[in-house]
């Protein structure tokens, strides 16, 4: 197969429905190339509600969401089951195969949005044998709602994401005990509401500066010793076994871009590196959603995806972008920030997380407060509207959260 496109869309999860939107909007040829048999990528397995809020202003399940949004979508071109083997950034053609055979994809623009995998348990470097009955939390997910099979019959859970404690709470639904939530940081790693209406409600114990020390068993899990946790360090004596069948972990994601391993610049954290028209360094190239940061709203993924796909099809058209002027530089307070560029063209929203909990924290631009938080929590992430044309930005944009 041979095909000739404005916008090529890699990945058919929430950002990349995004992108194809946005280069529609636009007028532009699109062809969306996903490894999966359909759209929708996680979306498809999370069954519970919280989707939809800032999008359609009401609250969704996944599979409602991917739903709602793609039926409002018009027609472009699909490749499903597909795995790129290939892509050349200086001739720009992907290269691939699916079902149908080897493909060849020529592009004027490309947006990357391949998402994020799961941090594996393995790199927590517990020790122990490597029973059967572990599991990363997303693992956990698809098996109970997407294949209708039970991992075990009691649990515990390593890590306090918010897939994490979402399938505490999915586990004892569907009658799996669920022992404790363990997380080694001294506050939950996810967002507040799931703290309450996953793990509170249902009455899951969440033992904060605690994790598992050692697992223990042959051919199945028969089960965790776990520790109190200062730092990185267990506390002597606070050690105790737990019996338990299964093990699920929930301990962060990695953006996947292994397609460009050293074509376009990459952050510390391995996410691809944009400016606020979602442009990488290569200027027919942009990216969205978590192969930048970690997002805990889907709908901030689809959004971006959405600016991505309007400035990748106007760059496919022929216009000429505005050219990057300052660099957004994170300082003291702030974690992760998703644009580390700006044209300083257009008003745009800078999602950005602290680096500690604080009750009350400033976010400054340039030393000057632009909005102040209350209970700012590492893992919500926080919007900030940066307005370029109320603002004197030199050469370099920085932001700071200060505790008050």
């Amino acid at each position: 197969m041979k095909g000739i496109y404005d916008v090529a869309v890699l990945g058919g999860g929430a950002s990349g429905l995004g992108a194809v939107k946005g280069a529609l909007k636009e007028g532009a040829s699109v062809i969306l190339i996903e490894r999966e048999a359909s759209t929708g990528g996680v979306l498809n397995q999370c069954i519970h509600t919280g989707f939809g809020l800032q999008v359609f202003n009401k609250e969704l399940t996944g599979p409602e969401f991917h739903e709602l949004y793609i039926s409002n979508l018009e027609d472009f071109d699909t490749l499903f089951e597909a795995s790129i083997l290939y892509i050349d950034f200086d001739t720009n053609y992907i290269y691939g195969i699916s079902k149908a055979g080897l493909f060849e994809i020529s592009f004027k623009a490309i947006v990357l949005a391949t998402g994020a995998r799961e941090r594996p348990f393995e790199s927590l470097r517990i020790p122990g044998e490597r029973p059967s009955g572990i599991f990363t939390a997303g693992l956990a997910q698809k098996f109970i709602n997407v294949e209708n099979c039970l991992p075990g019959k009691r649990a515990v859970i390593i890590g306090s994401g918010d897939i994490g404690m979402i399938m505490a709470r999915r586990f004892v639904l569907e009658g799996i005990e669920v022992e404790g939530v363990y997380e080694i940081l001294p506050y939950p790693g996810g967002l507040t509401r799931n703290v309450y209406q996953c793990l509170m409600d249902y009455n899951i114990p969440l033992y904060l500066s605690t994790s598992v020390m050692e697992v223990r068993g042959k051919s199945r899990l028969e089960g965790v010793n776990v520790a109190k946790f200062h730092g990185n360090k267990s506390v002597p004596g606070t050690e105790r076994f737990i019996e338990v069948d299964t093990l699920v972990a929930s301990v962060g994601l990695i953006p996947e871009n292994d397609l460009v391993k050293s074509n376009i610049e990459k952050s510390r954290n391995g996410g691809l590196v944009v400016d606020d028209l979602m442009r990488t360094n290569i200027p027919n190239v942009f990216a969205a959603g978590n192969n930048i940061i970690i997002h805990d709203l889907v709908d901030f993924v689809v959004m971006e995806g959405e600016t991505a796909g309007v400035y990748a099809a106007r760059f496919a058209k022929g216009n000429k972008l505005p050219e990057r002027k300052s660099k957004i530089i994170k300082k003291k307070g702030i974690s992760t920030i998703n644009i580390e560029y700006a044209t300083l063209s257009n008003p745009f929203v800078l999602y950005l997380r602290v680096d500690k909990p604080m009750k009350k924290c400033n976010i400054t631009v340039n030393r000057k407060v632009r909005k102040t938080v209350l209970n700012a929590k590492p893992s919500e992430m926080i919007e900030l509207e940066i307005e370029p044309y109320k603002e004197k930005f030199m050469e370099t944009i920085e932001i700071e959260a200060e505790e008050r």
